[in-house]
């Protein structure tokens, strides 16, 4: 029976040793998936919207059309993955789940939007903050240190063991 108070973490596996944090290739390739995904929704719109001339545009954002179309459904599609899946499409594809970095729990409102326009902070200088991931014990880009998050998934039982500091 589907317990609906199960935190993303329960329902990835069993327990926390049948959890590993996700890596900088897995993350990369969730992303790739992702701007995949957008493309396909976002350009058809656009187009037709403004025709060919916003391929060829001069000016950075030509209306509130192209405002919203590029930045702000964009934004309010990946929280809104969030908030239901604790994940976007690409992440679900390799089984990846975020979740809180104490608990292991669903992460709150305010750390997924943290989340969210902390990237921006990880993607400034040279995209250090998501280079980051590949050097972390725990996996995390600098948007997950400040939102207090972490990606987890599914590993063999025993491998890679993730520890939540409020379950142990």
């Amino acid at each position: 029976m589907n317990n609906p108070y199960q935190t993303p973490a329960s329902k990835l596996a069993k327990n926390t040793r049948d959890l590993e944090y996700v890596g900088f290739w897995a993350r990369t390739w969730a992303s790739i998936i992702d701007s995949i995904i957008s493309l396909a929704v976002i350009y058809p719109l656009l187009y037709a919207v403004y025709g060919k001339a916003y391929f060829v545009k001069t000016n950075f954002i030509l209306g509130v059309g192209d405002f919203l179309l590029s930045y702000v459904l964009p934004a309010a599609a990946v929280l809104l993955f969030w908030f239901y899946k604790s994940a976007t499409p690409g992440k679900m594809v390799i089984r990846a789940s975020i979740v809180d970095a104490k608990t292991g729990g669903k992460p709150s409102t305010g750390q997924l939007v943290g989340r969210y326009f902390s990237y921006y902070l990880s993607a400034l200088p040279l995209c250090l903050g998501f280079f980051w991931v590949g050097w972390d014990a725990k996996k995390q880009g600098w948007h997950d240190k400040l939102a207090g998050t972490v990606v987890v998934r599914p590993s063999e039982p025993g491998t890679n063991a993730v520890q939540f500091p409020e379950q142990a």
